[in-house]
């Protein structure tokens, strides 16, 4: 039978890393966290204190509270049929910095170079991102390429 324990099942998601063990780097702590930042939830188990339940580990919430050695996480958690926002107090070593918005900023940054030059020129230009578009219609050589026939190898019975 399983136990019903706060942490079961947890054995390796709060294992710390292959090589990663021991103390805490100091970069963990100098990070800044303002309220709207976009974090990652992921439980270190070097640090008990402040932990995040076994089920967000990995998801993503939005900072809507700063204390001295913590953070308030809104974060989605599915229960039944319903999608919940929930509020949860982690301390700074089970959070980081998500990547998710990276590429958009990104893509903001480089639309607006885009919107100068185009400004400058007097053109108008696509900003909005394209599907893949299919292939051009073209001619298929047949000089070194010759066609074969394509056919279903006979059946034979060995007995």
């Amino acid at each position: 039978t399983n136990t019903k324990g706060y942490r079961r099942g947890t054995r390796y998601m709060f294992s710390r890393q292959f090589r990663k063990k021991g103390t805490i780097a100091l970069s963990t702590y100098m990070k800044c966290y303002k309220r709207g930042d976009i974090v990652d939830i992921k439980g270190n188990g070097a640090v008990q204190k402040g932990m995040p339940y076994k089920a967000y580990h990995g998801r993503t919430g939005r900072i809507y509270n700063v204390t001295q050695h913590a953070v308030g996480v809104i974060v989605n958690k599915r229960v039944k049929g319903k999608i919940l926002a929930k509020r949860i107090n982690l301390r700074v070593e089970h959070i980081k910095h998500s990547n998710c918005r990276l590429d958009f900023l990104k893509r903001v940054e480089e639309n607006n170079q885009k919107k100068l030059e185009a400004r400058e020129k007097g053109v108008r230009f696509q900003l909005k991102r394209q599907p893949k578009q299919p292939q051009e219609a073209h001619f298929v050589s047949t000089k070194f390429n010759k066609p074969e026939l394509v056919e279903p190898i006979p059946y034979e019975f060995i007995a």
